[in-house]
């Protein structure tokens, strides 16, 4: 049975905290979750603000090939007639195939929000879904607030329910706006509306107030809800929304659904490319997308994955386009570093010397403060050392690096020269940055651009110190975890001293030889 996909990453997503959406970034990810397969994608309100009524106008340009193109908007105001409201022709003028219409369910909303009659509202959810229908639109009204409507006054909120199915509404999607509705109280709730309009298609729309809305969501479907509305990656109001990369997947895989006509194998990439264009990272954690989400450290359980994925996998990773992870540690084993070892040196066993070679290696740094549970990069270059197969690309002559404060020009506070050399040639040069990393991650691209062109692409993503030895002060060691991207792929690398910035040149080395010994082909993408 198929589940339509409504993606609101656009619209919903877009009042996260932190996230600001440029047109273009709005037109990209558009077109990135239209190749993946959902089946509408919310754009925002063209009444609200200019940047969405010049993504409207742009999206006329660069139609989607497969996702209907959908309007956000309230219904008609109060003591207006509906074609003489901005707000409801706004909604045409974007000229989009599917309106989504949001309407007052609630009676507490009614009176003291929207501070109308429970009748006048009811006219104006009818009066605005008639004429949008009238117009030739596909129309979906959402029903803000429902369970909590449903809990209090459940006559009122099913006959706002009525009265949009009756003025022509095609999806009557059911929103726990609050958040805060447990996940068996949405499914009553859902059941209940699928018995009373079995000719309609009912929708779902969660938020994640309690860490129930991926659950609601299944649950709602399980009672008959035929749509699903969410954001790529969870992100939203508050809390955030139903997380359609959670829910996707789940559908397939777990449910027996079809939903998202797309290659399941895309959906890590896609998530990961909508965060990437939110300037955001996913998080480690996350279900079937996140980095650990096939991530083993435990000894017992990578003898296990190793033998049988099954026994401690849910999936295939490379279902959902993820991959499995070994993680090292002091606790590892010579069957972990085994595992990490056939992707670089396959013809390597247990026994090896080199392979206790590398355990002991591991220990020996683990103890100095290095942790490569966290940077699997740093760690396939100290195999690489350890086997003698570590190629350098440059060598540091030298850095210096100054800061003044308060900043000059009011941006960047410090900067950085360093001098490095490639196969004979020297090649010096500076940058400014904000903070002496900044401007030295800066100058060390800067100067190896010059022989290694594709550094242009690659960027500094996320750093974190922290320190390791507190009773030292501000003499402690420390340890700099450095995540880098190029874009496609992203890797992180780490260093370890009692000087900040040598910690982070240690990162910093390496996260650019390990992407140019990728490039190589002395290490393979996982």
């Amino acid at each position: 049975m198929k589940i339509e996909i409504f993606d609101s990453t656009l619209r919903d997503g877009a009042q996260g905290e932190g996230i600001s959406f440029s047109v273009t970034d709005k037109l990209a990810i558009a077109h990135a979750l239209d190749g993946f397969g959902v089946d509408y994608i919310e754009a925002g309100n063209p009444f609200s603000n200019p940047k969405d009524i010049a993504f409207f106008e742009r999206m006329k340009e660069q139609p989607l090939r497969h996702a209907r193109l959908c309007a956000f908007g309230s219904t008609r105001r109060k003591r207006m007639k509906v074609q003489e409201d901005d707000n409801v022709l706004s909604l045409l003028r974007a000229e989009t195939p599917v309106v989504s219409i949001f309407g007052k369910s609630w009676d507490l909303h009614v009176d003291r929000v929207l501070q109308a009659t429970l009748q006048e509202n009811l006219d104006l959810v009818g009066d605005t879904v008639a004429y949008l229908k009238a117009q030739g639109r596909e129309v979906i009204f959402d029903a803000e607030h429902w369970f909590d409507g449903y809990l209090h006054n459940p006559d009122y909120a099913m006959q706002v329910l009525r009265v949009a199915r009756q003025a022509g509404a095609d999806t009557l999607c059911l929103c726990d706006t609050n958040g805060g509705s447990l996940p068996g109280f949405v499914q009553d709730g859902v059941r209940k509306v699928c018995e009373a309009f079995p000719d309609a298609t009912v929708g779902i729309h969660c938020h994640d107030d309690i860490g129930c809305a991926v659950a609601s969501s299944l649950l709602a479907v399980q009672a008959g809800a035929r749509q699903v509305q969410g954001t790529f990656t969870g992100i939203g109001e508050r809390c955030g929304n139903a997380n359609l990369s959670e829910i996707i997947p789940t559908l397939r895989l777990k449910m027996g659904y079809t939903g998202a006509s797309g290659d399941l194998k895309q959906l890590t990439f896609i998530a990961r490319e909508v965060m990437d264009i939110a300037n955001l990272s996913v998080a480690s954690g996350s279900p079937y997308v996140g980095s650990s989400a096939f991530a083993h450290k435990g000894g017992m359980h990578v003898d296990g994955v190793q033998k049988l994925s099954a026994s401690f996998e849910h999936i295939e990773p490379e279902a959902v386009g993820n991959s499995r992870r070994f993680l090292m540690s002091e606790v590892s084993g010579r069957t972990t570093v085994l595992a990490k070892l056939e992707s670089i040196a396959p013809y390597l066993d247990k026994d090896s010397p080199e392979v206790a070679a590398i355990v002991k290696r591991l220990k020996e740094l683990e103890m100095e403060g290095f942790q490569f549970e966290a940077a699997d990069a740093s760690f396939e270059l100290m195999i690489l050392k350890t086997l003698a197969r570590f190629i350098p690309h440059f060598q540091l002559g030298m850095y210096r690096t100054s800061g003044e404060f308060p900043p000059p020009d009011g941006e960047t506070s410090a900067s950085a020269m360093l001098s490095i050399q490639v196969d004979g040639e020297r090649e010096t040069t500076a940058a400014m940055g904000n903070g002496p990393v900044n401007a030295l991650d800066s100058a060390l691209r800067k100067a190896l651009s010059v022989f290694y062109p594709a550094l242009n692409k690659v960027r500094l993503t996320d750093y974190k110190v922290r320190v390791l030895t507190g009773d030292e002060a501000t003499a402690s060691k420390v340890r700099v975890l450095i995540e880098s991207s190029d874009g496609k792929h992203s890797w992180t690398t780490v260093g370890v001293s009692t000087d900040i910035i040598a910690a982070s040149w240690q990162a910093l080395s390496d996260s650019i030889e390990y992407i140019l010994h990728k490039k190589e082909g002395r290490l393979t993408w996982a």
